[in-house]
């Protein structure tokens, strides 16, 4: 364990030896509650670092909006031909809202690799446990709240959550910092409690892939 003090803390699963096997385009797998500010972090990895990091296309088995672009927005796929996809393993992820049906296909992500650049999959939990069961070799990191009541805050802050919206994100939230907390199911857990100093140390974690990345792109 790693202890950054009261701002911040991280475990690493391995130390050294996970990253002497690091490989170069590993997928950034990126989990944590909704409020756990999972969404600015990447914020601040992309503006610094956009050319290295890349976010993969979904299926959708909805229609293109006006102005969508097959292959760039999404994939628009028929419901029978991603059932199919889904039940030969070809996806990493998938959910379905609103009666239509939305994932992240193992293609998908080696498309971004194909890019040079190393794919980041902002997925929740059962995401996790699927993406570790493939060949695509994730880097896994827990983005985690100080607390629960600081989560609640957080949700409540918004201003755009219902009060059944918060209780229903709330208990999804014991579930997945339960996951979250387990060792051995993420290579980095990262406390946050002072988003910047929260970036810091992910970045510092992901350094040694950045470099590796450039200096690929060199070559």
């Amino acid at each position: 364990m790693i202890s950054f003090g009261r701002i911040c803390f991280s475990r690493l699963a391995g130390g050294v030896r996970l990253f002497s096997q690091m490989s170069v385009l590993r997928p950034l797998v990126i989990c944590g509650p909704s409020g756990s500010g999972k969404s600015t972090l990447l914020k601040f990895l992309m503006d610094e670092y956009g050319d290295y990091f890349g976010f993969s296309v979904s299926h959708t088995t909805r229609r293109p909006r006006k102005g969508e672009i097959h292959g760039k927005d999404y994939y628009f796929v028929t419901r029978d031909e991603m059932e199919k996809a889904i039940k030969g393993g070809d996806f990493i992820e998938y959910v379905e809202f609103s009666g239509n049906m939305y994932g992240t296909s193992k293609n998908a992500v080696k498309d971004v690799q194909k890019q040079g650049r190393i794919c980041i999959l902002d997925i929740e939990v059962e995401g996790v446990k699927n993406v570790k069961k493939t060949d695509l070799d994730p880097r896994c990191v827990f983005i985690k709240p100080p607390s629960m009541q600081v989560l609640e805050e957080r949700l409540r802050g918004r201003g755009t959550e219902t009060e059944e919206s918060i209780q229903r994100r709330l208990s999804k939230a014991e579930g997945e910092m339960k996951y979250g907390d387990t060792p051995g199911n993420f290579d980095l857990i990262l406390v946050n409690e002072c988003v910047k100093n929260t970036y810091k140390y992910l970045r510092e974690f992901l350094m040694k892939d950045i470099e590796e990345v450039k200096k690929m792109k060199r070559d």
